[in-house]
């Protein structure tokens, strides 16, 4: 059995915020515990919206300034989930927020129109021996990356998925590239997602106090987004409540991406903190060892 200080967990996000609003809680935990944490993002999100007004002369129509500005919120962030181990995909600057927009039927697609070297179209094989290198460099025994969907459909968070999952291949086998480092087989790959029925109890809080307006049209017992997991789907539960301080702090750090007092952080003033504070998984590589409880607790439990 491996000690705390010997695991070695790496993340692949898509844009800077995408980590702390899925796995803050996660990550300052194991830092606070000794664990090593490598973050690796692929794009600096140059394409995202503005919520600060005084700072829309960033976006990409205008200064194109965004993505320098949010490498600082990034780094703010994890200055304050405790994580000194954060990287760009290739450097920054390699690739581009490919941008998005809404489909009918709720769910992001690409945009219509990208950058030359939006990440969406970058090179699968190229892009996943950049992160081969950085595998085989700190041989993580976890993964986290998202689901095969992105959770929602941003092409980024798809193409995240893909390199992640590709380059964990690549990097365990003995004859690639062995220019990018000693091979590593990563023992366990999971899908960062929500649970679905901690995402109802926060409807139904919010409905018994009156709240009609923020998620309308989404109901307790209804249909639900595709970022919330069916229990059953979900493996792995890590209680991060403990850290939740520093992880509101991370998410108020993306000031030009977050309010937290919009509409999906309500949940937690409602008393629903566990679903940001308690973060789930899906195995997609690997065996979960639960615990009493039936569930899996800890991303390197039985390692």
């Amino acid at each position: 059995m491996l000690a705390k200080t010997d695991h070695r967990l790496l993340l692949v996000h898509a844009h800077p915020d995408d980590e702390t609003i899925n796995q803050g809680a996660t990550m300052a935990r194991y830092a606070a515990e000794g664990r090593s944490v490598t973050l690796v993002t692929c794009t600096a999100g140059e394409m995202g919206e503005i919520l600060v007004p005084e700072l829309s002369h960033l976006a990409a129509d205008q200064q194109d300034g965004l993505g320098e500005h949010r490498r600082g919120e990034l780094a703010a962030a994890m200055a304050a989930l405790g994580v000194s181990d954060h990287r760009f995909l290739g450097g920054f600057g390699r690739y581009r927020d490919s941008g998005m927009q809404w489909h009918a039927d709720g769910h992001a697609i690409p945009a219509d129109t990208t950058h030359a070297n939006a990440f969406w179209h970058a090179d699968l094989t190229e892009a996943a021996d950049l992160l081969v290198e950085v595998i085989r460099e700190v041989r993580p025994q976890v993964l986290v990356t998202y689901d095969p969907f992105g959770g929602y459909g941003h092409p980024d968070h798809i193409q995240a998925h893909r390199v992640a999952m590709y380059a964990a291949q690549l990097a365990a086998v003995p004859t690639h590239r062995l220019d990018l480092g000693e091979p590593w087989e990563i023992a366990k790959i999971y899908w960062g997602t929500m649970a679905a029925s901690a995402m109802r109890q926060g409807l139904r809080e919010l409905r018994a106090a009156g709240d009609t307006e923020t998620f309308a049209g989404m109901e307790p017992d209804g249909e639900l987004w595709s970022i919330f997991s069916p229990d059953e789907h979900i493996s792995t539960m890590v209680d991060g409540d403990a850290y939740l301080d520093a992880k509101m702090k991370a998410l108020a750090a993306h000031a030009t991406q977050i309010s937290l007092d919009g509409p999906l952080f309500a949940l937690g003033d409602r008393g629903s903190q566990s679903i940001w504070g308690v973060e789930a998984f899906r195995v997609a590589k690997g065996t979960p060892a639960p615990d009493e409880s039936g569930v899996e607790t800890d991303l390197f439990a039985g390692l």
